[in-house]
């Protein structure tokens, strides 16, 4: 028996070999390796990549429904005229409006987006953009960018689903693209001003010098100096304006204020006391809000950090876009300005806001010098029925200053200028209202409000 067991051993175990030896390698492996520098052609159609339900065709079609003509009025490539076609607005509106609705405020950022995102590249549908072009068509159509704004607001309205009888209104102060260190006073900044120009000549003879295939670096040097001593020549000239309005305080008394400094790179932008309490350089943005429908229907852009200014352009500017009257005005204890109170209230429109406290702690409700519009606010206030409507402002106006600042771009601004600002603003406010108002924007059935938010 153990004989058998051996024999059976043995020949397993040379079977074994002879298959190991017939089955062993004959050479390096053959293996399929990644190549990443060949050349992929690949046939890709957009409209394919691109879910039917994707919100990009929603902000496309939003966007076809509008009046582009001013936004087309300086187009100089017409007809036969000989010249490059310009990028149609529209693209470049779709792209910035979905791009605000995603939260991109860069326009690095969107260029990039374009030639890499399914959404992007559909809304370019094969047209090739730059940061340059994204980043000047944002700012430089200030006018037609508010008529555009202006058009969405009047669609609300005559489809009933915007009232504007009642609005409210409030602040968000914005971070401005200028570091604090920027702030100079006025002899700093002409110390720096005979540097920027030093700097500049010296730029001017290292261009003289320069290699001809040097020229577009030295340029580009050429243009950053130059910019430079702009602004800093800006900044000195609005020095006496600013020292003026700070010499006597809002009690008559001489202000004890420090001096007065103007930042070196964004020279509208203010020290401002932001959210969360820190005072840094900021805009302070201005949203008037239909508390019917939450939607946006003013906006504005200050540098002022006090608000009790603000109430009765907002107003204006409501009534003008809508064309229809404002009968009450929600605001909070900042906006509060005996006069402009007087004046609404002697226009027709009923104010809501808080009323003082007294020196006793308690809200004041009565003042012998009251003019008869501020005597009717105070009476309203004390009412349970005024104090009730009274929440509706932070419902509407506080949570539309919490989605704009959250998603829609207002974090921080990444342009300068009080002009530039107010056109990021505007976008932000076409895009909120957008997301919210797609589907009665559009006069076709098939895309939804979901499908954007």
């Amino acid at each position: 028996m153990d004989g058998l067991v051996a024999e059976g051993a043995a020949e397993g175990a040379a079977g074994r070999s002879a298959s190991g030896a017939a089955a062993g390698p004959a050479g390096a492996p053959r293996l399929r390796r990644p190549d990443r520098l060949q050349v992929v052609l690949e046939p890709v159609c957009l409209e394919e990549r691109l879910a039917a339900d994707h919100p990009a065709r929603a902000v496309w079609a939003v966007v076809q429904r509008l009046d582009l003509a001013k936004f087309q009025a300086g187009i100089a490539a017409r007809g036969e005229r000989p010249g490059r076609p310009t990028t149609d607005p529209a693209l470049l509106i779709a792209l910035w409006l979905f791009a605000t609705i995603q939260n991109e405020g860069s326009a690095r950022r969107l260029a990039a987006l374009c030639e890499s995102h399914d959404a992007y590249r559909w809304l370019c549908g094969g047209v090739s953009l730059n940061h340059h072009t994204l980043s000047d068509f944002r700012s430089e159509h200030a006018a037609a960018l508010d008529d555009l704004f202006t058009q969405v607001i009047a669609a609300l309205v005559h489809k009933e689903v915007v009232k504007i009888d009642r609005i409210s209104q409030d602040s968000l102060r914005t971070r401005a693209s200028a570091g604090s260190s920027s702030f100079r006073r006025a002899e700093t900044l002409r110390r720096l001003l005979e540097e920027a120009r030093a700097h500049v000549e010296a730029v001017k003879q290292q261009a003289d010098e320069a290699p001809a295939d040097a020229a577009r670096r030295t340029a580009a040097r050429q243009r950053a100096a130059a910019e430079r001593v702009e602004r800093i020549d800006a900044a000195l000239a609005l020095l006496p304006e600013l020292q003026r309005a700070k010499q006597v305080s809002q009690s008559g008394k001489p202000s004890k204020q420090r001096p007065v400094r103007v930042s070196t790179t964004d020279v509208e932008a203010r020290r401002m006391r932001l959210g969360g309490g820190a005072i840094a350089p900021g805009y302070n943005v201005q949203f008037g809000v239909d508390t019917a429908s939450r939607a946006i229907v003013g906006v504005d852009v200050v540098n002022d950090g006090n608000d009790q200014q603000q109430s009765e352009p907002m107003r204006r500017q409501v009534e003008r876009r809508s064309g229809r009257k404002v009968k009450e005005h929600l605001f909070d204890a900042g906006f509060v300005k005996k006069e402009l109170i007087d004046q609404a209230e002697q226009n027709g429109t009923a104010i809501y806001a808080p009323l003082p406290s007294g020196k006793d702690g308690q809200p004041c409700t009565h003042c012998d010098d009251d003019d008869p519009g501020v005597a009717a606010w105070r009476a309203r206030m004390t009412t349970p029925e005024a104090q009730k409507l009274y929440h509706l402002r932070a419902a509407t106006a506080e949570t539309v200053n919490a989605e704009t600042k959250t998603y829609r771009g207002l974090s921080r601004f990444l342009v300068r200028g009080l002009a530039k600002v107010r056109c990021i603003a505007l976008w932000s406010a076409l895009a909120y209202n957008v997301v919210h108002f797609a589907k009665e924007l559009l006069a076709t059935e098939g895309f939804a409000k979901e499908l954007i938010t």
